[in-house]
């Protein structure tokens, strides 16, 4: 054997152990990329069922938002409804109610006046009283007939 045949057998045992060295590695290495797709697998099959289970709560959910939504339309038409109600009750019987809570008024201060007025001017006093008292009424009701008639 010659010196470039021993250099040769030198460099082809060199070059097997770095082969050896860097195949430790690789085997390695191809164990984390097989324990990686076995995770991902795993993960596929639990997280897939766990997806479809959420699309079904959301439909559900949306068909529950859907009758709610129907709830609250015809809860706002009621509520429209008896607002359109309530002022056509005030404004039907706010009037009369104003007008004969005036007149009784008007009475009381008349019947007062019995006691304090000897001299006969009742009846400006009873009218005096009835017009501000309905005017006062109305102002507290806001509701607006028209000018209230003179004393």
């Amino acid at each position: 054997m010659s010196i470039g045949d021993i250099a040769g057998l030198i460099a082809a045992i060199a070059f097997v152990i770095l082969v050896l060295a860097l195949a430790v590695p690789l085997v390695k290495l191809g164990r984390v990329l097989d324990e990686a797709r076995g995770t991902v697998r795993r993960i596929t099959d639990h997280t897939l069922p766990a997806i479809d289970e959420t699309v079904l709560t959301i439909k559900s959910t949306n068909e529950q938002l859907a009758k709610v939504d129907t709830v609250t339309t015809s809860a706002a038409r009621v509520t429209e409804d008896v607002s359109a109600l309530t002022t056509l009750v005030s404004a039907t019987v706010g009037g009369p109610l104003i007008k004969v809570s005036a007149f009784s008024h008007a009475v009381r201060a008349t019947f007062r006046g019995f006691k304090h007025r000897p001299d006969g001017g009742r009846r400006s006093h009873a009218k005096d009283a009835y017009h501000q008292r309905e005017s006062d009424l109305r102002a507290a009701l806001l509701i607006d007939d028209g000018p209230t008639p003179a004393p």
